[in-house]
């Protein structure tokens, strides 16, 4: 470890714990540390030292801050900025996972499928940040973090807080720059001192332009080459280089790549909106490929069409719920939320009304299903659904928090088994019960009526490595409560859960170092967790609405916003409705007798 982190680790020894360097860029160094207030793991990004003497840290600092209020599902927030014995320093989360820059190191092309929805999740990001006035003006693959298989965007504002700052216009003197050249917009390239967002939407094609095809637009030996490219020269086109590539998303890319900013998409939503479009992408596929779709005659087979529409709506609904939810200001282009339907023929309702009959996993990209032949996975890029390996009288389904197993019930086994392949792997031998919850620490979490009393409800758990169960709390007997349906929140500490009284059901939370219980005023039956920060919640009216909440102060931050109002609730204790952690929803509809038709949203 370098004197300088050296003078910042023990400046900064009762706030972070620098563990070790995992990256460094054109203008600041990141490492891995222990956040000690908060017990989390960080990125501290400590800035080049000569970056910090032409910027001059105190501007710095104060335009940093005007990124702090970023809040989006697909843009890395910060949490904290100073300085600290000469050394200029600001904190992100730290992401498990790689870069846009690492897979693109590893895999050189993308499928389309992959470099289409990335880029449509920076463009998400990317209008809610230009709607709020930040321009990024460095997107590359190296600022684009992949977690779970979407996109984070890193260092928003950053490149506008040096611009901004005392030395913002000497940079160039010292040889460093606001931008990357292969990314850079013609005006940018020129140095023009006003930069707006269509920049970032230049910058956005390049990106995309790489992952489809291994390298940027242009390239060259030296960043005056390079530029020189971009000033006068048009790029190659896309489906030249790679016959699978829809036209509409070579017109999407060309339209980006335009020279004047007029020329341009109007916003990064439209820009997104172009990428995305379902009709445009089923005309734009490949000749062989409409052929497959077609069915005997030349007609068009309708089950491949409703496996097509689910995988874009899988693939795409945290975008879809985060326009609804996180978007205060109204987008040039709104978007609209996609609901299909899908019939299901061999499910059939579930009589146990307190157990779950539906599951999807964390990422959205396959959901298990009851049915008459047993417990079904529907996968969002398959036309048939799959019976589960020893799943033929499995009910209760659930996915680890890593969409790499399948738990369900056997009752009173309970069961694990992996999706990549594999027989069923006992986890309890005596665990009958309800709406089981795989938390991030390796928990079950579940709820059960003891012997003897079967009106109450008590909150279990048991290890997913196997163990015997033990009881997690229990109503006090004379209360009249019922506990249920519980879920694990972020960070490990609290675990969310449903509790009836009477006809009542509200949320609470348990904590889970001292136990102690909290009810908020929020009435609603089956909590489930989405990783952007919202509690989903059903009611016996039918409704599904997402809460604002805070994991880690445990309270709401805002008004409920309605999902839907048509989900079957038949007894009012468990809404016929699963949420995946990235946004996704698949639930069924009121007014059904039984499982045979599914709504995505």
């Amino acid at each position: 470890m370098s004197d300088a982190v050296g003078r910042l680790s023990t400046a900064l020894a009762d706030r972070y714990v620098i563990e070790r360097e995992v990256g460094a860029g054109g203008m600041a160094t990141v490492y891995l540390a222990h956040d000690v207030r908060h017990d989390r793991k960080v990125a501290l990004k400590v800035l080049r030292p000569e970056l910090s003497a032409i910027l001059g840290a105190e501007r710095f600092l104060a335009e940093i801050k005007t990124t702090a209020n970023l809040q989006h599902p697909h843009i890395l927030s910060l949490f904290d900025s100073g300085e600290a014995d000469g050394l200029v320093y600001y904190v992100m989360p730290y992401v498990e996972g790689e870069s846009l820059r690492d897979r693109l190191t590893r895999e050189k092309q993308l499928p389309v499928e992959d470099a289409v929805r990335i880029a449509v999740e920076v463009a998400d990001a990317l209008a809610y940040a230009h709607q709020h006035g930040v321009v990024h003006r460095d997107i590359k693959p190296e600022n684009i973090l992949l977690h779970g298989g979407h996109a984070m965007v890193a260092d928003f504002g950053i490149a506008l807080a040096a611009s901004r700052s005392d030395g913002g216009t000497r940079m160039t003197d010292t040889g460093m720059s606001l931008g990357t050249p292969h990314y850079m917009a013609p005006e940018q390239a020129m140095g023009e001192r006003e930069i707006t967002p269509k920049a970032d939407i230049y910058a956005l094609g390049c990106v995309l332009y790489e992952m489809l095809t291994a390298e940027p637009p242009f390239t060259g030996a030296t960043a005056q080459a390079i530029i020189a490219r971009v000033m006068t020269e048009e790029p190659r086109s896309l489906t030249l280089q790679r016959k699978t590539i829809p036209p509409h998303v070579e017109a999407a890319v060309e339209r980006a790549l335009q020279k004047l900013p007029a020329d341009r998409f109007a916003s990064a939503a439209e820009f997104g909106t172009a990428l995305a479009d379902e009709r445009i992408q089923s005309q734009g596929r490949p000749a062989a490929q409409q052929r497959r779709a077609r069915g005997p005659g030349g007609r068009r087979s309708p089950l491949p069409w409703v496996a097509a529409a689910s995988g874009l709506v899988l693939g795409g609904l945290g975008l879809a719920i985060g326009h609804a939810l996180w978007h205060q200001p109204a987008p040039a282009f709104p978007p609209v939320a996609s609901r299909y339907a899908m019939i299901l023929p061999d499910s059939v309702a579930y009589e146990d009304a307190s157990g779950k009959s539906i599951a999807l996993a964390p990422d959205g990209s396959v959901f298990a299903y009851v049915s008459r032949a047993g417990l079904m996975l529907r996968y969002a890029d398959r036309v048939d659904a799959v019976l589960v390996p020893g799943g033929r009288h499995g009910i209760d389904p659930f996915f680890s928090p890593d969409g790499r197993w399948l738990g369900f019930q056997t009752a009173p086994r309970l069961v694990k088994v992996p999706l990549a392949g594999g027989a069923p792997i006992t986890i309890c031998d005596s665990c009958a019960g309800y709406s089981f919850d795989w938390g991030t620490d390796g928990t079950i979490r579940y709820y059960t009526a003891p012997p003897g009393d079967v009106n109450a409800r008590v909150l279990m758990e048991v290890s997913a490595r196997g163990g015997p169960p033990r009881a997690l709390a229990r109503p006090d007997s004379a209360s009249g409560e019922r506990f249920r349906t519980p879920v694990l929140l972020p960070g490990r500490r609290t675990v969310l859960f449903a509790l009836f009284k009477g006809a009542t059901s509200r949320l609470a939370a348990l904590d889970l170092r001292t136990g102690a219980i909290t009810r908020f005023d929020q009435t609603g039956i089956s909590p489930q967790w989405v990783d952007q920060g919202f509690v989903v919640l059903g009611n016996p009216d039918g409704t599904l609405i997402a809460l604002p909440f805070d994991a880690n102060r445990v309270r709401p931050t805002g008004a409920p916003v309605t999902i839907a109002r048509d989900v079957l609730q038949p007894d009012g204790f468990v809404a016929r409705a699963a949420v995946s952690a990235s946004g996704s929803i698949v639930y069924a509809p009121s007014g059904a007798v039984s499982l045979r038709q599914l709504t995505l949203v």
